[in-house]
């Protein structure tokens, strides 16, 4: 199936919230506001490594229109956050480790009064020296950032089978090379905020971006040391997130503040303050060593990562799972030695982000791919199918894995691509000047989706027909801008043959639907549709039975439809008038007058389906891709351009066409930044890159012309996960595939990102062509 902007058909379905997005319609939570509102704001430590003194917060309290001022001392529960280690304080009792560390927090009648308040707040600090590497940190003697050892290690993984040392010294090649992967930000356009108002009845409504709204609510519950139950978490819909909205950012402070003052409380950082204070991807060092044999078979693959976490643990053990289980790519290695650590610095929060520490690996092990290919002179591409997995054997960590053709299907269909065969066979195209240069490379991916065996990963759903006879489903997942709610319309009107009319959706309200896990790891739409294959048949029995005793026609003979109950095979096209023809039967919502509303009501729950090998961290779904990429290099400026890309995915049947264009698109121009542009430097632990003016994400300029999406739909006979998802397929492979190119077209091997532009100039004294100008 090959998928293109310009494609339709029926299977092709407008986003309900497509056009209150493009037009501004849409309330996002941060645009919520009630009359009798005010607003919060944080102090955030001005030091990334400081011991704390004092804190005087009596001026700011003194203040006109200023209601509270929190510091640690007011946490009436657990003074800590984090998803899975809750290490992270709410408000620093004696050090601060970051410069976006929190130390007070104050409500005001408006947000000039609440700064000025932050501005009246005194603490006294005693500077001390950061640890502004991984270096630094791990270094014999270097202080512990949070004091229960080993050292600044937050987490460390290791991968041994065979015996690499013994294979390597067997070894006809091998390339060793180390690769350096940047800070990204999500630059999501809605930064961090929300509406916090405590209600009458004691509770506390929550309507802030995550994409765990019930693990917001049980963190939540922690820190303010109520009943789960006292909290409603509302989380959708969402400007953006990425997995950067993942953990808890402003909640804590408008809960805590809202709860003091016992007024609506409105929280929304400015982006200086989110670029401060939010989660980047994890800054890696990734060295790589592979040998091969004289015939170009992968023997021996040492690998050694390290990854910066910041100064608290976030998701960064996790990631490292995931980094360290893709560093071997799809390939059939017998001996291997991977080491991964996770470490502890002073510099500016990592944690979740696209892609979950996939991309950093597959760029390390992709570029290791094309560096022997071409000891080899050998195709690359080729080169790849000599070394690739069987589809029978075990996975990366040696677990049991669904088996699939995906990876033999995409290596196909992109080799048998125009845009590969540019490659084979490049173009010259006398028309360019001399110092533009152009190549084209290739990369294959893939790629776990689900949290991995060991951790809790819950799933469920539930499926009503409500009282104003709508076919109503509810998930906890979020809608963040993947098209979650379009997808949702065509499951259930493929379901249940009926008109998106008869709907309602409920997602991300922690009072109104089920838990049915996170919006991560790719997972939403295959725990959609597994949940709903196992709702349809008792709710479609249960309607049917009703309109059977209600028409006294056979069950058997009646069908879901739009509008209601119909007789099978006098299903309407389409019409506004069902009444009116002779084949309908009743409608939902003469159905939903029957019977107790709780008899309408259909729940099911399981688990995401992980590797029956218990290998911790390890995947059992894996969706796969291959993606060519054309670019073009300025020798004169180091400037790449890419001219053309082709994603080839497998990841089973394509529910929503658009929204699955759409993510691949997405995830290729997040690829782009990672790859050409994107880096939140750091200096001596403080940020360099404070806001957008300095940080370069790709515009609209930058982004390529033609992308064609193939998408392969086959799935093994018996497969009961139905489509995979593929928010972060299309975000992997890129880089390596980018960088592939350039070295086609330069000879450079790129080993760091952002691609430095300085290593693809060349010496000026190279004669230009006769009467052309580099202008």
């Amino acid at each position: 199936m090959l998928l293109n902007r310009k494609q339709s058909g029926e299977r092709w379905h407008l986003r309900p919230d497509g056009a209150p997005k493009v037009t501004g319609q849409l309330q996002y939570l941060t645009d919520m506001t009630l009359p009798d509102m005010i607003h919060g704001r944080v102090l955030r430590s001005e030091y990334p490594h400081a011991r704390i003194l004092s804190i005087d917060t009596s001026e700011a309290e003194a203040l006109e229109g200023v209601y509270a001022v929190l510091t640690s001392k007011d946490v009436p529960g657990l003074n800590r956050f984090g998803i899975a280690t809750p290490d992270q304080p709410v408000f620093c009792e004696d050090i601060v480790r970051y410069v976006g560390d929190a130390i007070a927090a104050v409500a005001a009648d408006s947000p000039e009064r609440a700064a000025l308040a932050l501005d009246a707040i005194r603490v006294e600090y005693e500077e001390l020296t950061p640890l502004n590497s991984t270096d630094a940190a791990l270094a014999p003697g270097a202080p512990e950032l949070h004091g229960h050892g080993p050292g600044n290690v937050l987490h460390r993984t290791e991968i041994k089978r065979g015996d690499a040392e013994q294979a390597f010294a067997a070894c006809e090649h091998i390339v060793t090379e180390t690769y350096y992967t940047p800070r990204q930000m999500h630059a999501y356009m809605e930064t961090e905020g929300g509406l916090f108002v405590p209600d009458e009845a004691g509770r506390l409504n929550v309507y802030a971006a995550t994409q765990h709204g019930y693990k917001d609510r049980m963190q939540l519950a922690r820190i303010i040391g109520c009943p789960e139950e006292d909290i409603r978490v509302v989380s959708s819909p969402i400007g953006g997130s990425f997995g950067g909205k993942d953990e808890l950012n402003v909640q804590p402070y408008g809960a805590l503040l809202a709860l003091r003052c016992g007024r609506p409380v409105k929280m929304h950082n400015s982006r200086k303050e989110s670029v401060r204070a939010g989660l980047k991807r994890h800054p890696m060092k990734i060295e790589m060593q592979t040998g091969m044999s004289q015939e170009g078979i992968i023997q021996a693959h040492r690998v050694r990562i390290t990854a910066d976490t910041g100064a608290y643990a976030t998701l960064g053990a996790p990631v490292l799972n995931f980094c360290t289980e893709h560093c071997l790519g799809p390939y059939a290695i017998p001996h291997v030695d991977v080491e991964g650590v996770s470490v502890y610095t002073n510099n500016g929060l990592s944690g979740e982000f696209r892609g979950f520490g996939g991309n950093q690996a597959i760029f390390a092990m992709e570029g290791q791919m094309d560096r022997l290919a071409e000891i080899m002179n050998m195709d690359p591409w080729e080169f790849r199918r000599r070394n690739m997995r069987e589809k029978n054997d075990p996975g990366p960590l040696n677990q049991r894995i669904l088996v699939t053709d995906g990876l033999s299907q995409v290596w196909e269909a992109l080799d048998r691509s125009e845009l590969w065969q540019k490659h084979q066979q490049p173009p010259a195209d006398p028309s360019l000047p001399p110092w533009i240069k152009r190549g084209v490379g290739a990369a294959i991916a893939m790629h776990g989706a689900g949290l991995g065996y060991g951790i809790p990963d819950p799933a469920g759903g539930r499926l009503s027909l409500n009282n104003e006879g709508k076919i109503e489903v509810a998930f906890s997942y979020e809608e963040f801008g993947q098209g979650l709610i379009a997808t949702l319309e065509i499951m259930l009107c493929d379901l249940f043959q009926c008109s998106t009319s008869d709907l309602s959706i409920i997602i991300g309200d922690t009072d109104r639907v089920p838990h049915s896990g996170s919006s991560t790891a790719s997972r939403s739409t295959t725990m959609a549709w597994m949940a709903l294959q196992r709702l349809q048949t008792p709710f479609r029995s249960r309607v049917l039975a009703v309109a059977s005793e209600m028409s006294g026609i056979p069950a058997d003979e009646l069908a879901t439809g739009p509008g209601g109950i119909w007789r099978k095979g006098q299903l309407p096209a389409e019409t506004s008038e069902l009444e009116t023809e002779s084949g309908f039967v009743v409608s939902y919502a003469e159905l939903a007058t029957q019977g107790e509303a709780d008899e309408w009501i259909f729940d099911t729950k399981f688990d995401y389906p992980t590797t029956p090998d218990n290998v911790v961290g390890g995947h059992y779904l894996y969706t796969y891709a291959a993606v060519a990429a054309e670019v073009e290099v300025n020798t004169l400026t180091g400037e790449t351009k890419l001219l053309d890309t082709r994603h080839v995915v497998a990841a089973g049947p394509v529910i929503n066409p658009m929204g699955f264009i759409g993510q691949i698109e997405g995830g290729s121009v997040m690829a782009l930044g990672f790859t050409l542009t994107e880096d939140a430097v750091m200096q001596d632990s403080r940020y360099v890159t404070t806001n957008l003016d300095t940080y370069l994400i790709p515009t609209i300029k930058d982004i390529h012309t033609h992308l064609e999406v193939e998408a392969i739909e086959d799935l093994p006979e018996g497969d009961s996960f139905g489509p995979r998802g593929i928010g972060e397929i299309g975000s992997v492979a890129l880089a390596p595939a980018i960088t592939a190119a350039i070295h086609q077209a330069t000879g450079v091997w790129v080993n760091r990102l952002p691609v430095p532009r300085e290593q693809l100039v060349r010496p000026l004294n190279v004669p230009l062509q006769e009467g052309v100008s580099p202008s």
